[in-house]
């Protein structure tokens, strides 16, 4: 019986160890299981994921990865793309900025050139000068006659209407000229206009410049008979005067970007080409015999009498080409000289003037030719005038606007000429050359 008491002792105590186990166990899972970090979310989608993966086939593994090798791929190609379509706008940009600057050095070039000429000009001017000096600046929208442009033809139909004088131009809607890199002939439309290109001082004041807003350069007064009219003689002949003249280039359509990136325009600025004060041939005849010596063919009642016949023609058209030595109404062009024999009037005597100095600058290749079929392409050397090629338009002393304000070489100015030269102010006159221009625009 004591045995049996102590083996169930034994048993109960054995029991009760277990239990103490099992319950410290218990405590211990459950200490554990509070302080265990719980994975985040997006680590259970990962382990979730792997585990999906571990339980795909090899075909589907396969076929996985090369899908993703596709879209990132893809996702680099669109990568590449992106940067280069950057890198292009950055470019285009760039040179965009690069030709903005290139015009505005250009623009800023043309502004010191015109500054450097007209800071010239005053300080000439600085000098004592002369009160017979007077002149204005021409005001391109209300001094030129805009009219003067027509009339105006492509593929050789008039775009302008009726009731413009013109000069004969190429036949047909087609034309060919050569254009780079290659010079092949390459087809165009003909394109005839009047450009107005020029400006004159015609003054009796030596290095007085009309157009200039009436700027004399120093030393002008030192200059004794260099710009005169003198009396009629005792024996009742005609006036003599002598007149200095100025040459501008002045490609006003260009320069004040009316039309853009026409290829018929000369494209030049603003600029003070030829003084007569600083040519001996000019103010000397004899001198000048060097460059106009058939003027001794000229000089004979029979040809001064054909210059009737020109006048004649100008008056009701435009002069004859053929008597280059006429000046129409004006009278003889020969010798290029500023001396004018017969002087009626400032404004016949100031139109011959400039026809002279026209003559002038062709005969010293200065001019070139720009009409006809020969002048569709390219500029051409032209030894001898053409008058049918220039009209001009007074600006100075009162500009002649309005339809028909322009008038070709050697007309008679005795219908519109009527109150234009008056004492000191209108003694001295400037006029726009208008020149005819056949093109090929391709």
């Amino acid at each position: 019986m004591f045995k049996n008491y102590i083996s169930s002792n034994h048993e109960e105590i054995s029991s009760g160890n277990i239990s103490q186990k099992k319950e410290r166990a218990h405590l211990k899972n459950k200490e554990r299981a509070r302080t265990k970090v719980i994975p985040p979310e997006a680590n259970i989608r990962n382990l979730k994921n792997a585990k999906n993966r571990s339980s795909l086939s090899p075909d589907t593994k396969n076929r996985n990865l090369e899908e993703n090798h596709i879209q990132t791929c893809g996702i680099n190609t669109l990568i590449t793309n992106m940067m280069a379509a950057v890198f292009a706008a950055r470019d285009k940009r760039s040179q965009e900025q690069e030709t903005i600057k290139r015009l505005q050095l250009i623009k800023g070039l043309t502004f010191v050139r015109l500054s450097l000429i007209y800071s010239i000009v005053f300080l000439f001017s600085l000098g004592p000068t002369m009160a017979s000096c007077q002149g204005r600046f021409v005001n391109p929208l209300t001094d030129i006659c805009w009219s003067c442009l027509f009339p105006m033809t492509i593929g050789g139909a008039n775009v302008s209407g009726p009731g413009f004088e013109d000069t004969p131009n190429p036949s047909g809607f087609m034309c060919m000229c050569p254009r780079p890199p290659l010079n092949l002939p390459t087809p165009g439309v003909p394109i005839s206009f009047w450009e107005p290109a020029r400006l004159v001082d015609v003054t009796r004041t030596p290095y007085c410049l009309i157009n200039m807003g009436g700027i004399q350069m120093a030393g002008g007064n030192r200059m004794q008979g260099r710009g005169s009219v003198s009396d009629k003689s005792h024996s009742g002949g005609l006036k003599r005067s002598f007149y200095q003249v100025h040459w501008y280039v002045y490609p006003v359509i260009y320069w004040l970007e009316l039309l853009v990136d026409f290829a018929c325009l000369e494209r030049a600025s603003f600029d003070v080409a030829y003084l007569t004060e600083l040519d001996p041939l000019w103010n000397d005849e004899e001198t000048g015999f060097i460059l106009n010596p058939e003027a001794v063919l000229f000089g004979n009642p029979i040809a001064q009498a054909a210059c009737a016949v020109d006048c004649g023609l100008a008056s009701v058209g435009f002069p004859n080409d053929a008597l280059f030595w006429c000046g129409g109404c004006q009278g003889s062009l020969y010798p290029f000289s500023g001396t004018i024999s017969a002087h009626v009037g400032g404004v016949q005597a100031s139109l011959l003037a400039t026809q002279r100095m026209m003559a002038k600058l062709h005969r010293e290749l200065l001019l070139h030719g720009y009409m006809g079929s020969a002048g569709q392409c390219t500029k051409y050397p032209m030894p001898i005038i053409k008058k049918t090629q220039y009209k001009t338009q007074m600006v100075y002393p009162i500009p002649s606007t309005g339809r028909g304000g322009c008038h070709p070489l050697g007309r008679s100015e005795t219908l519109w000429a009527s109150g234009r030269e008056f004492p000191y102010q209108g003694e001295d006159f400037g006029y726009l050359i208008w020149r005819k221009r056949n093109c090929c625009v391709s």
